[in-house]
């Protein structure tokens, strides 16, 4: 009994006087936090800091979330490759979504701890926040600037043995980097660029097109992703032989071949944007030259349809253009090839440049060349081998015993993909929708009213369009020569055209004779 009355005697002078000692360390706290200034004090935990750190085989780099002004691109890095490796386990985690088509984001906690191993060497990291009020208030008073400085300071603590230490620096940190850099393009929204004067404006592209659904034959596939994947990896070679870092790609085909597929794939695969130049509402060469330069790296320049551009046709007809009007800075095809190949080509780098077309031979030899178009693919009419694509995309079979009645068929009849897939997307039921296949194909290769007929009369009526296009332009070219200082807007030229069966006039009517007939012209 009474050695238990004495230990608990000793027991409580312990806890007096541990009491007494915390209570002395919180004033002298107190007193440092009141007298001491800031600078002080963190110069006096920096000693401390550092009379530890020589006293300890750990060595310890810090990684602060802000560098001055700007963000730490080594902060943000080294939060993107730790979300990668964290245990789920942890006991705190926060989680995160900014977005509803991206999954959730795992990060460290206040004070959490965990290891990542590289090349056999562990390193701990540890996330530290650190209060920046009384900073804040103390520059605020000395030269207004409070409210440029953030209340809460975030670091990571990277731990490690002080021998891997050039391990740590020299190979662990730039690894952090890289493998950052691709977990952000992985995660990286696309972008699809517009042009209205002299301006872009981007929307986000969610295009699911890619490689692997592109229905096409898979020789010219691979071929196409293998000149991407060279293109990318030859920096230096470009450098080397003193060219800009681009590649042309011209698309031609009928409609519905899947000219717009290959670009979103090709934007897909590269994890570039995409910038879609409208050249009817680019009117001056200048207005093309800004747009250009406004053009991020690593994207892709899609001009569609460049035959239809009326002014582009040919290169003397931009340049008789420019001759009726010097003052005039009107885009032509010679402007556009400057752009193309020209030293205004390499105001940026790693670009992909396409053009389409439905009618290649309707192109200026001088766009195709190699060192403008380097690359020519031909979109051509659905075969067997893009078939069993689509088949795969919208029923999820890779066989049926319809097969080689279809395959067979294809090879007869010229059709397109994209009006394969309509057909397979008409009913749910595998059977049945290629049963309608079937039936569909049949009906085109025996020239029946919705087969060939049809077919035959949808070209009939292109070729008229198209002729009828080339008429209007001749038409309007002649009207604006002989006009002379009458002014009129394309929109009241179409109006005047007159159209019959043997010849084409174009009247004009002067507003200063009451609208009589002054003269007309005959195509």
């Amino acid at each position: 009994m009474a050695s238990y009355d004495k230990a608990m005697e000793s027991y409580k002078k312990a806890i007096t006087t541990a009491a007494s000692l915390e209570a002395s360390a919180m004033l002298v706290w107190g007193v440092v936090n009141e007298l001491v200034p800031y600078e002080v004090r963190n110069l006096l935990f920096s000693g401390m800091g550092y009379l530890r750190s020589h006293m300890s085989s750990q060595h310890t780099i810090i990684i602060e979330e802000t560098e001055g002004w700007a963000n730490n691109q080594l902060y943000d890095a080294a939060r993107a490759y730790l979300a990668t490796r964290i245990n789920t386990d942890m006991q705190r985690l926060r989680v995160s979504r900014v977005d509803e088509t991206k999954s959730m984001m795992f990060s460290m906690e206040e004070g959490e701890e965990m290891a990542d191993v590289h090349e056999g060497t562990e390193f701990k990291w540890r996330l530290v926040c650190r209060d920046n009020s009384s900073a804040s208030s103390s520059n605020g008073n000395g030269n207004g600037r409070s409210g440029n400085f953030k209340l809460e300071v975030r670091s990571f603590e990277m731990s490690f043995h002080r021998k891997h230490k050039e391990k740590a620096l020299t190979s662990y940190l730039p690894h952090i980097l890289a493998m950052a850099k691709k977990i952000k393009e992985q995660d990286r929204t696309l972008k699809i660029y517009m042009n209205k004067g002299e301006s872009w404006f981007a929307i986000d592209l969610h295009h699911p097109s890619t490689f692997s659904t592109l229905a096409m034959d898979h020789k010219m596939k691979q071929s196409v992703m293998d000149d991407l994947e060279r293109f990318v990896k030859r920096k230096e070679y470009y450098k080397k032989i003193g060219k800009a870092w681009k590649r042309g790609y011209l698309l031609y085909g009928l409609p519905g071949t899947g000219k717009s597929s290959m670009i979103a794939a090709m934007a897909n695969y590269l994890k570039f944007d995409v910038y879609d130049l409208e050249l009817t509402e680019v009117n001056w060469k200048s207005t093309l030259r800004r747009l250009l330069i406004g053009m991020t790296n690593r994207s892709i320049l899609v001009t569609e349809d460049i035959d239809c551009t009326v002014e582009l046709q040919q290169r003397e007809e931009g340049q008789e253009g420019t001759k009726s009007n010097p003052s005039e800075d009107k885009v032509t095809l010679s402007g556009l090839l400057n752009f193309v190949d020209g030293l205004w080509s390499t105001s940026g780098k790693e670009r992909i440049i396409i053009f389409t077309t439905n009618y290649k031979e309707r192109l200026d030899p001088a766009l195709l060349r190699p060192g403008r178009m380097d690359m020519h693919i031909h979109m051509g009419y659905c075969c067997p081998e893009s078939f069993r694509i689509l088949a795969s995309n919208y029923h999820s079979i890779d066989h049926h015993a319809t097969y080689p009645e279809i395959e067979e068929l294809i090879k007869e009849v010229m059709v397109t993909p994209a009006e394969v897939a309509e057909v397979l997307m008409r009913n749910e039921e595998t059977d049945i929708a290629l049963e309608g296949l079937i039936q569909f194909l049949k009906r085109k290769r025996d020239g029946t009213k919705d087969g060939k007929a049809e077919n035959a009369g949808q070209m009939a009526k292109e070729e008229e369009q198209e002729e009828e296009k080339m008429m209007m332009s001749q038409t309007i070219k002649i009207i604006k020569m002989k006009a002379k200082n009458d002014v009129y807007t394309q929109c009241d030229i179409e109006r005047l055209v007159t159209p019959t069966k043997m010849y084409r006039f174009a009247i004009i009517r002067d507003h200063f004779w009451n609208n009589k007939l002054v003269w007309c012209c005959e195509l």
